[in-house]
């Protein structure tokens, strides 16, 4: 067997892969169909769905490709999402509107299924920014649901000392 033919064998494997066509579902109704900005509107949870259905990209670029370039890249590009999306006012919703993290995610994880030299070097050169830019965002998540739990905090006792 030649080495393209392992490689078209292990592209199929890959494909076929239940993790993969969740993916390619997700990216459709989450990116194409804009159901991300949809589910976005709702407060509290609109962001949190959008991070679960990160995970088979996760998933599937960790433990199916096992590349850990791949999976910083991955989270990197999920995580920035998430963080955008909590802007307040709608105006994250809009933003997740326009990017769209799956169908790039999608990009990255399918160039290095098809071993797309020019994806996976410019993968492999962004590893260390992504580690150092998860961490940073991961701490702007959190200081953000404490920003947002103060601001209905205070708008909370702001109505209640009204009413009472």
């Amino acid at each position: 067997m030649t080495k393209d033919e392992k490689r078209q064998l292990q592209r199929q494997r890959l494909m076929g892969n239940k993790a993969y066509q969740t993916m390619l579902v997700l990216t459709r109704y989450m990116d194409r169909y804009h159901l991300d900005a949809l589910i976005g509107v709702i407060p509290g949870w609109g962001d949190a769905i959008t991070l679960a259905c990160a995970v088979p990209f996760v998933y599937f670029s960790a433990r199916v490709i096992r590349s850990v370039p791949l999976t910083l890249a991955v989270l990197n590009n999920s995580l920035r999402d998430v963080l955008m999306g909590m802007i307040p006012f709608f105006v994250g919703d809009v933003i997740d509107f326009f990017h769209r993290a799956n169908i790039q995610n999608m990009q990255m994880i399918q160039g290095f299924v098809d071993g797309d030299e020019t994806i996976i070097r410019r993968v492999n050169q962004r590893a260390f920014q992504s580690a150092f830019v998860l961490a940073l965002l991961l701490l702007l998540i959190v200081l953000m649901t404490w920003a947002l739990i103060s601001f209905g905090s205070y708008l909370y006792s702001m109505i209640a000392s009204i009413f009472s």
